[in-house]
């Protein structure tokens, strides 16, 4: 079942460095909320901080909180891997693993939780998947080829797919589309709309026209110069953030003044 999240006081460092400051934002659980905001702001550091995802960096760490309908995802006894297996995530540029068939990139994530499936289950898996993500009819016929042998919008689909084949409650996504095409772009963007009746989804997005088109919150992040940490600005209904913006800077922002 899809979750909120509440963020409050985040601090987010890589080593003595502060990356991002004080956010504190609530994100509705069933929802679309996109980041938006110039480069080195920090919001794909933050989006990332949403799975603990940016510790893959050596030397990262926060302060403040992440609290998933209440659970603290930093908590000592909370494991990260649990956690991106609560809060999947898809990545700016399509990444299937290229000796996998399209079915076996589906179950990735199955085979790294170490689960044993059998045929008819796992096969219910990848269906279901495939459905989710839009792709099921496109590529029924040939599962067992390379995945890396689709079209970018296939791929990227496809990686939808893979990242809800775990049954996520949040489902992350850093850029989604930039890498694609306009065709693709409005088929993924229309799956956005579909998914977010089981799925809280968050995305990080550079396009202005795809922000007011796809979500219901939006965030606009921004920094003060270079080498200072990003910020949250403010935060609304996205109707109203591209209408009638509080702070200059957004407004400033979203008419293209700066960015």
């Amino acid at each position: 079942m899809a979750k909120s999240i509440d963020v409050s006081d985040l601090d987010i460092y890589y080593g003595d460095f502060l990356a991002v400051e004080g956010v504190t934002i609530p994100i509705a659980a069933r929802s679309v909320t996109a980041f938006i905001g110039p480069s080195g702001c920090g919001k794909s550091t933050f989006l990332r901080s949403l799975n603990r995802m940016h510790e893959v960096i050596r030397g990262a760490r926060v302060d403040g909180k992440v609290l998933i309908d209440g659970q603290d995802l930093y908590a000592d006894d909370m494991d990260p891997v649990n956690v991106r297996r609560l809060i999947g995530m898809v990545f700016q540029r399509p990444n299937p693993f290229p000796t996998m068939s399209i079915a076996e990139n589906v179950l990735a994530g199955q085979r790294l939780n170490s689960k044993r499936m059998k045929k008819k289950e796992a096969d219910d898996i990848v269906e279901r998947s495939l459905r989710s993500a839009g792709l099921w009819n496109e590529v029924k016929d040939r599962l067992d080829r390379p995945g890396s042998g689709l079209s970018g919008g296939q791929q990227q689909r496809l990686c939808i797919a893979r990242a809800i084949a775990t049954q996520p409650e949040v489902l992350l996504m850093d850029e989604p589309c930039s890498a694609l095409d306009p065709i693709s772009t409005s088929i993924i963007e229309d799956l956005i709309h579909e998914l977010k009746t089981d799925y809280t989804i968050v995305i990080v997005t550079h396009n202005m026209q795809q922000a007011a088109r796809v979500s219901d919150t939006t965030a606009f992040f921004n920094l003060a110069g270079v080498g200072q940490p990003g910020r949250l600005i403010e935060h609304g209904d996205t109707s109203m953030m591209f209408s009638n913006p509080e702070d200059p800077a957004t407004e400033a922002y979203i008419q293209g003044r700066f960015g």
